[in-house]
């Protein structure tokens, strides 16, 4: 462990990728995120948009291509978006190191998708920090995702960011474009929950959301209908230090059924 102030982690409900071209609430408070933290050496980031099954991969690339993962129905001056980061393949390395044994492959193919791109443009417009990005097997269980988070934490003590990108609400299914509906109760149960087990730091009741009973699971199967927002979530618990101080900025549910909640975990 070097002298420098440990780097903080932070999970981003990224929301909508129309959130790259609007000055808003999540954008601004994005920004903000990002003048606490400073400027790191690097930045690895988790997004819900790099799922793979059965392996676990690294961008390891010089020069990672921004990706366009989205429908074609959004605005087309979305897809004219570039976000020209350089990669880092010593910390793609670092990464490989960090959770030996498990094999991680160093991908040349993938680079930057939404889930990254979208915040980072916001935080760090610069586009001049390194980043990485880190794969999401969807075949493991929670606890899994929680322990390759864990695993990472040395990172913070060398100037790297890591960064998770989803929502804790994630249901596309009911959303309502309508920016004056009210949320849905279950959404704002289930988000509740989710806060209030980040600080009481119990991010084992986080795991296994499809074991909850009674009517705390059916808040939980509507707001999570599917894993690939939520996982990400579990890697920053997973890098949290107990000493960490927490905070929740923007913290509300847009759309009816999309949480923005996002998460700064700094001990500095």
């Amino acid at each position: 462990m070097t002298n420098n102030p440990r780097t903080p982690v932070v999970f981003f409900g990224h929301g909508s990728p129309t959130n790259a071209l609007e000055n808003n609430v999540s954008t601004r408070a994005w920004a903000r995120t990002a003048g606490i933290v400073g400027r790191p050496k690097a930045i690895l980031g988790i997004s819900a948009h790099w799922c793979t099954s059965g392996i676990t991969a690294v961008t390891a690339m010089e020069k990672p291509r921004t990706i366009h993962d989205f429908g074609r129905g959004l605005p087309a001056p979305l897809f004219d978006i570039q976000y020209p980061a350089p990669g880092d393949p010593e910390l793609a390395e670092r990464v490989c190191e960090l959770l030996a044994p498990l094999p991680i492959k160093k991908d040349q193919s993938w680079g930057l998708d939404h889930g990254t791109w979208l915040v980072l443009s916001k935080a760090y417009p610069e586009a001049d920090i390194p980043v990485v990005q880190l794969s999401v097997d969807m075949s493991r269980p929670g606890a899994w995702h929680f322990d390759i988070g864990r695993r990472l934490r040395p990172l913070r003590d060398e100037d790297v960011l890591i960064i998770a990108s989803g929502n804790v609400v994630h249901n596309l299914g009911v959303m309502d474009w309508n920016e004056a509906s009210e949320p849905y109760d279950w959404a704002v149960r289930f988000n509740d929950f989710a806060r209030d087990c980040i600080i009481r730091n119990e991010p084992e009741k986080l795991f296994d959301y499809g074991a909850l009973g009674g009517a705390l699971g059916e808040d939980a199967a509507r707001s999570i209908p599917g894993p690939d927002h939520y996982w990400p979530l579990l890697y920053a618990l997973g890098a949290r230090y107990t000493e960490d101080n927490i905070s929740f900025e923007p913290d509300f549910i847009q759309y009816r059924s999309l949480s923005m909640m996002s998460i700064l975990f700094d001990d500095r």
